[in-house]
């Protein structure tokens, strides 16, 4: 087939349709416009819209990969779409566009002169119509002199006659059976390289087109095209090339600032997705295992090896939905002990740079945080962090002293912040620094004053694996164009020894990590370009015409300054690390608090949060809850109103400690609200771990009323500490009128007991009601008892001294009492009973018939 068969794919048409050719070919370029102006949203499964992908970095092109479902092997169809059925119906492409051709895979990537080539991919029909007597035949192209002409090639749609080459001698081709709309058909080629024919080293383009008819257009014709690139080296020199590739192992922030309260200090995980990336066939297994065997700088943020270092113990894993301290047990320990033995094995005497901590976002620091007082301090502490950290996980010595600044962007601004911390070396990208003077690409390292050096990674190297290179034929397409552009680079000065600097995306799906690790492998192979290490590459004699002037801050991109962390956040950061550290001075063991943290607070800044700002917002908001959460277990006990009686009295107030720590630095303060009520000076407070101290204020009242009171925790440099607790003293005070008649009732009742005291005594003591009775028959004897004992009377008459000698041999608890107690009253009776018994002996006395004797009471 020559090239009036591939003209007329473009133009002729059947004879009775000429009329028409205008209008037709119009509809016909509308319609393989859509594909490309719609997006690949609008194509059904199994295809993908051949259009440029926008680096997020720069804003250019990363390569443009065709593809479509491959089937298991060559000849099996598949309905395209069959994977996605509810995906929207496509527009249906014509001409040199009517069918997607795929290269899925060149192997070997770099070919020697005695090699043959094995290409393979798949057809996919994107038309309306049944395509008939195919045939996908290998082409060749002229050589891309420049790297800008490969990256325009790997733009290009549709077949253009000249620029995509000429078929293959041989008889390479391979015939296909027809061809229903959607439908796709895998194929295989195998071409020996001396029949490509090749010329002079260079890339050339290496295309694989479609030939055949349809029912309307029943003529021979080019129905579609893809293309790749063949690196070509006759004979391989001495490289002039040193190329350092960096491997980065991070991820995002996955551990907590919460521990368990236990001794060993369990870490609590925000999920367990690093467990998915630990385990066999996951992201970071397959960034270990693919880049052991590569000669590559291995860059690492020190946080992951913390992460994976506590999840090859014991750790906890936050429950999705539930509360913050509802958590479940992790289940990845033995893929992490694993990955970490694999990883101390593959870095051992390699190149191992660290990156501080987390990986703060340098870009927002400089712009955003450097507003806000105290963002800036934690950089330093953050790098030497990094430096113990993976000495005693990985036993290497790492270098701290490479900054690698969010896609590589920098300004004069983010370089002043990156040096602050004590690197030297910052990694650029050159569609951030640009060297407009120069028709080649310098060397990486650029002299930028005071010591340090921006190292300008390649640009179209860095981006090569980018975008979804799971497609079929993605990655094999940028493993072709990465080789092909290092060629070209190469190409440029070739007696110039240059230094080479590639700086990837950070964190690399599983098939971008293939894909790299194919292209490095690949590289390293070719001939014209040898590993390096970056510490060499920053040494590296610069290029006189290179770009040395760091951008203004005003020219960092506008797509990137919108993904910064805000203002607000660094604000919001800078207020928990004041809690802290207020925190930390009234702790026993501080030491418990502070790493788990301090770690956190790190992690809140990290470039992991670009793209995702509403989640890095709820790790903020998650470690200054807990903070508050912790802060708040030292409390007050909220009182209820007291009442003080009297000008001196006791305020207590309870200060209580639900941490399962001591806590001594505070200090407690009350205060009041009135002059006349002092409540005392301030106290220290010392409270055992989930305990409670009542501290006691003397309080003097000068008069008396209501007053609040206002209890304030300190801490001992005089920060508030807690809430104040605010209760109202009612203060009563004693007037000396009350005091005297309380004087005067004490007085009163001391009175009476003593005059019951001495009536008491004076009446002796109480008869025995218990005591027996006296015989009756000794009655005459008492009548002379009784004159025996008028003789000891006090009574002024006979009579009454008879009656008290009567009385003396009364019962007992009889009338002798009642006479002993008075004088008079019942001298009658006593009168009556003085007389001699009768003759009978009984108790009973006649009456006196005399009269009564003066003083005597008479009963009437």
């Amino acid at each position: 087939m020559d090239e009036r068969v591939a003209e007329a794919a473009e133009s002729q048409a059947p004879p009775a349709r000429r009329g028409t050719n205008r209008w037709r070919h119009r509809t016909a370029a509308l319609l393989a416009a859509l594909p490309v102006l719609a997006g690949p949203l609008l194509l059904p499964a199994g295809t993908a819209a051949a259009a440029p992908q926008a680096s997020p970095a720069s804003g250019t092109h990363a390569p443009a990969v065709t593809t479509a479902t491959a089937g298991h092997a060559a000849g099996t169809a598949t309905p395209a779409a069959a994977s996605a059925p509810q995906a929207p119906q496509a527009p249906q492409g014509s001409g040199s566009r009517s069918a997607r051709v795929s290269v899925n895979e060149v192997t070997p990537a770099v070919p020697d002169a005695d090699d043959t080539l094995t290409v393979s991919g798949t057809v996919t029909n994107t038309s309306s119509a049944t395509l008939s007597g195919l045939e996908v035949v290998p082409r060749i192209g002229p050589s891309l002199g420049s790297r800008s002409a490969i990256e325009q090639a790997s733009r290009r749609q549709g077949y253009l006659s000249g620029a995509d080459g000429t078929e293959v001698p041989g008889g390479h081709g391979a015939r296909l059976s027809g061809l229903a709309s959607g439908i796709t058909r895998s194929f295989t080629l195998k071409i020996p390289v001396s029949d490509l024919h090749l010329g002079s080293d260079g890339v050339y383009q290496l295309g694989v087109s479609l030939t055949g008819q349809t029912r309307s257009r029943p003529y021979e014709q080019i129905l579609g095209i893809g293309r790749t690139f063949l690196p070509w080296q006759e004979k391989a020199g001495s490289p002039t090339t040193r190329v350092a590739y960096l491997w980065p192992l991070i991820s995002t922030p996955h551990v907590t600032a919460r521990t368990e309260s236990d001794e060993q200090q369990t870490p609590v995980f925000r999920d367990d997705k690093l467990a998915e990336e630990l385990a066999p066939g996951g992201r970071l297994q397959q960034m270990l295992e693919l880049g052991k065997d590569l000669d590559v700088t291995w860059v690492i943020d020190p946080d992951l090896l913390a992460s994976v270092d506590m999840m090859a113990g014991r750790y906890r894993v936050h429950k999705p939905g539930g509360d913050p301290d509802d958590t479940v047990a992790g289940k990845g320990q033995e893929d992490a002990k694993r990955w970490l033995d694999e990883l101390q094995k593959a870095v051992r005497g390699k190149e191992v740079v660290a990156l501080p901590f987390a990986d703060p976002d340098l870009a927002s620091l400089a712009h955003r945080g450097q507003k806000v007082p105290g963002a800036l301090s934690s950089l330093g502490q953050a790098t030497r962090l990094a430096k113990d950290t993976v000495e005693t996980v990985l036993h290497v010595k790492p270098s701290t002293d490479f900054a690698w600044p969010y896609e590589g962007a920098v300004d004069s601004s983010l370089v002043d912040v990156a040096t602050s911390a004590g690197a030297h070396n910052v990694i650029a990208r050159s569609d951030s620094v640009r060297d407009a003077g120069l028709s080649y690409s310098p060397t990486a390292a650029r002299p930028i004053g005071s010591g340090n050096t921006a190292l300008v990674a390649d640009e179209r190297l860095s981006t090569a694996f980018e975008g979804d290179l799971s497609r079929a034929g993605a990655a094999s397409r940028a493993v072709q164009q990465f080789t092909a552009q290092s060629l070209a680079l190469a190409g440029q000065v070739p007696s110039r020894t240059r230094s080479v600097v590639v700086a990837p995306q950070r964190m690399p799906s599983v098939s971008q990590a293939q894909a790299m690790a194919e292209g490095v492998e690949a590289l390293s192979d070719s001939g014209w370009a040898a590993p390096g290490s970056l510490a060499d590459a920053a040494k590296a004699k610069p290029d006189r015409g290179a770009q040395r002037r760091m951008p203004a801050p005003s020219s960092y991109p506008s797509t990137l300054r919108k993904s910064e962390l805000p203002t607000a956040a660094f604000e919001q950061v800078r207020k928990t690390k004041d809690g802290l550290e207020d925190f930390k001075e009234i702790l026993s063991d501080p030491e418990r608090v502070m790493p788990p943290f301090s770690t956190a607070i790190d992690r809140e800044v990290s470039n992991a949060w670009r793209g995702r700002a509403s989640a890095g917002k709820s790790y903020r908001n998650a470690v200054e809850d807990y903070l508050l959460e912790l802060r708040g277990a030292v409390k007050l006990i909220k009182k209820s109103g007291i009442t003080l009686s009297g000008r001196e009295a006791t305020i207590p107030v309870t200060v209580q400690n639900n941490l399962a720590q001591g806590v001594d630095g505070l200090v407690l303060e009350l205060r009041s609200s009135r002059v006349g009520l002092d409540v005392g000076d301030a106290k220290r407070v010392k409270v055992d771990g989930e305990h409670t101290q009542s501290l006691k204020f003397d309080t003097t009242a000068k008069n008396n009323g209501r007053a609040y009171v206002y209890a304030q925790l300190y801490t001992e440099d005089g920060e508030r500490y807690g809430k104040v607790m605010k209760f109202q003293v009612n203060v009563t005070s004693i007037t000396s009128t009350v005091l005297l008649v309380i004087a005067i009732g004490v007085l009163l009742i001391v009175l009476a007991g003593i005059r019951m005291y001495t009536q008491r005594k004076r009446s002796g003591p109480a008869p025995d009601p218990d005591a027996p009775l006296k015989d009756p028959g000794d009655g005459g004897d008492g009548g002379g008892d009784a004159s025996d004992g008028a003789g000891d009377g006090d009574a002024p008459g006979g009579s009454s001294g008879d009656a008290s000698g009567d009385a003396a041999d009364g019962p007992p608890g009889g009338p002798a009492d009642d006479s002993s107690g008075a004088s008079t009253g019942d001298s009658t009776d006593a009168g009556r009973d003085s007389g001699a018994p009768d003759g009978d002996g009984n108790d009973t006395v006649r009456e006196n018939d005399n009269p009564p004797a003066t003083g005597e009471k008479v009963d009437r």
